[in-house]
This record gives structure tokens, sequence and C-alpha cells, in this order.
């Protein structure tokens, strides 16, 4: 029996590689001579770098940067095979990092995000994963930009202040600046929004109130987005400001896109194919997924069933575990799941649950039970 065991992180229990570990023992009790691969996943959002360095022996890097209102904190990124670097936006520029009362998105800038690519620049890497969820910021990347060598000017020539009142003042934009490392460097963003940078389902419009937006604030900011996007496709030509994404992280995905030629991507997408899942999948008798908690939820391009999705080409059947499990996520249309479990064997509360040694014990008991019953059916 092969079975490929990927399976994303039980936030704030347990990582997706210790997941997965789990999961083999509750195999190999059953099944000795099981041949098992524990792979790990996550969408791309927070968890993006613990699963990718845990599972494919990467290191990280810490990082003293601009925080989102300029206070210095410490961002943590991954370092995988030697050149490509993993980031996760929101740990320079996120949300979580400053209290709400202090949110304000005509003075939160992405120029932190930039510092980090740059310090994986000097390191050597070359190949960019980069995760765009959880931003405060409403700045269409223009922070992230400067701290790269682009120059973001106002009329007299001068750098624009961080943050969205930057875009308040833009009038130049020179791209000549810019490091000179960036051509030879390619960029991948896991991008699960579809909003344009501008209008009505725009950046500011619909992310904007979250971040301390007022309703002036969401009109302001979405007038200098239009005077952004007008400078940059005279800059560059053919940058298209409607373009599905582009107003992902508060404009963050438009800067990506066509200042540094990225590609976006459905983050499970992206992060499946750079752990090659597919080439696990398609000879193995059974696939284990899941995640903290399966709902209906799980068939809207959450990692499980993304993974389920791959299994499904090569008709390999698909089990889910779950801490929790509402609802029947198998129901939903597009769900590609064969059955589902949760790992609560009696009633217990939320944090006992969450204890890292309950739910470690919980995944392998349930994984071995099931594997007891496959056992019986065969035999």
């Amino acid at each position: 029996m092969k079975a490929v065991i990927a399976i994303d992180s039980y936030k704030g229990s347990l990582s997706s590689i210790e997941a997965g570990r789990c999961t083999e023992i509750g195999i190999k009790n059953v099944f000795p001579n099981a041949k098992t691969v524990v792979l790990p996943i996550a969408d791309g959002g927070e968890g993006t770098v613990d699963a990718l360095c845990s599972g494919l022996n990467g290191v990280k890097e810490r990082v003293c940067v601009s925080g989102p209102l300029g206070d210095p904190v410490f961002a943590e990124y991954g370092i995988i095979q030697g050149n490509t670097a993993i980031i996760e936006m929101s740990s320079a520029a996120g949300i979580t990092l400053i209290d709400a009362s202090r949110r304000n998105p005509l003075y939160t800038t992405t120029y932190g995000v930039g510092e980090v690519i740059k310090d994986a620049i000097d390191k050597g890497c070359r190949s960019f994963i980069i995760g765009i969820g959880g931003s405060a910021t409403n700045d269409g990347g223009i922070g992230m930009l400067q701290a790269l060598g682009f120059s973001m000017l106002d009329e007299n020539n001068q750098n624009v202040p961080r943050g969205g009142i930057g875009l308040s003042v833009l009038s130049k934009i020179d791209t000549s600046t810019a490091l000179k490392e960036l051509r030879e460097c390619t960029f991948k963003v896991a991008c699960d929004v579809t909003n344009p940078l501008c209008g009505k389902n725009g950046a500011s419009a619909i992310f904007g109130p979250q971040k301390g937006a007022t309703p002036e604030m969401v009109a302001q900011l979405d007038t200098w987005l239009e005077n952004y996007a007008e400078l940059t496709d005279k800059c560059l030509n053919g940058a298209d400001k409607n373009a599905k994404g582009t107003g992902a992280a508060g404009g963050l995905g438009y800067a990506l896109c066509y200042y540094l030629n990225a590609e976006l991507v459905p983050g499970i997408e992206l992060i499946l194919n750079e752990i090659k899942l597919e080439e696990y999948v398609k000879d193995a008798d059974i696939v284990i997924t899941g995640e903290g908690r399966l709902d209906t939820q799980t068939a809207m391009g959450k990692a499980p069933n993304g993974v389920a999705k791959i299994a499904k080409k090569y008709n390999v059947p698909v089990i889910a575990l779950g801490g929790s499990v509402l609802d029947d996520p198998t129901t939903s249309e597009g769900c590609f799941i064969d059955a589902c479990f949760s790992i609560m064997k009696a009633p217990c509360s939320l944090e006992e649950a969450m204890d890292t040694n309950n739910a470690s014990q919980n995944l392998t008991f349930t994984a071995t039970q099931i594997f007891k019953l496959i056992k019986s059916i065969k035999q």
C-alpha cells in the first residue's frame, strides 16, 4: 500500500508536517510495510513559510524591517532549494501587527515587504513565492517598490511619503533606479482574491474599511489609485487596473504583477505545484488530507480540496481528517473528498482539543481506526 499524506496545519495546534507524521504513525500501526509519503501543504497564507521550510528542508531567516506603521518589526521568511524565498507579506505589513485603534490605510505601508525581498536577494535568492493575505495596507504596493529602489516621486521630484497618503502626491514614476538584480528574479504570488485595483469592487472599497478606512478615505484612496494606475500604464504600457487580483493586499497585487512581472496564482494551486504533489499521488492507493476544521467552505479553494482534486485525476480515494467536522463538505458542489472524519474521541473544551499532545494522540488514534477498517475490508 502507498499512502500520500498531505494535511494542512491544525492552526494553533499542529503544523502541517506534525499532522502528517501523526497520521503516518496511525497507518504504520496497521500496515507496518506501507509506503508513506508525508508532504507539507498550505494555502499561501499564514503557515506557508513553516510548512514549506519544514517539509522541504528549508531554512528560516529573520530580518528587522519597517512595520506597517514604520515601527521596526522582525519578519521571518524561508529559503528552500538554496535560492527560492518563501515570504508571507503579513510578516512585515500584516493587519495583526497593529492594534485596531491604530489602523489607518493612509499611513500603513508595504515598505517592509520590499525590505524582506531585498534581504532575500542579498542572500542569493532569485525565485520568490509570496503570500499576500492579511495586509494592513492600501498603498498600491508603492512602499514595497520604494524599498526595491523604484522612484515614486512628487511634482518636485521628491520621494512621496510612505502609506496610502503617498499616492495623493504621486506624479512621476522612475523604474530605472530599481535594483538591477530584479531582472534576474521570478515571482509567483499566492492570490485568492479576484478584485481589481479600483472601483466598487476594488481594493479600497472592499478591503479598506477593515483596515481602518472611513467612507471618505475609501473615496480618496480609490481616486489616488486611479491616478497611480494611469502613471503606471504610461510608464510600463499595458498595466491593466481591472485585471483580476490586482486589488489584493491593497493593490500590492498590482505592483507585483506589473513592476515585478509576477504571476498571480490561486494559493493552494501554487503550493501543490511547488511540492510536486501530483508526482507522488498518481500511483498512490489512498490519499489522506485534512485541516483543523472541515465544513462546506472546504470545497471553496481550501487546501484539502485542492489535494483531493489532484487525486481524483488518478481515481485515488481521498479521506479528510479534521479537528472538527461541521456539516458535510463531501456534499458540496465541487468537493473531491470521498469521506471525512473528526478526530475527536470525547467531548472536551476547545483548549483541550487544541492541546498539541491531545491533538497528536487523537489524530493517530483516528488514523489507526480508519486503517483497521480498511484492513478488515481487504481481508
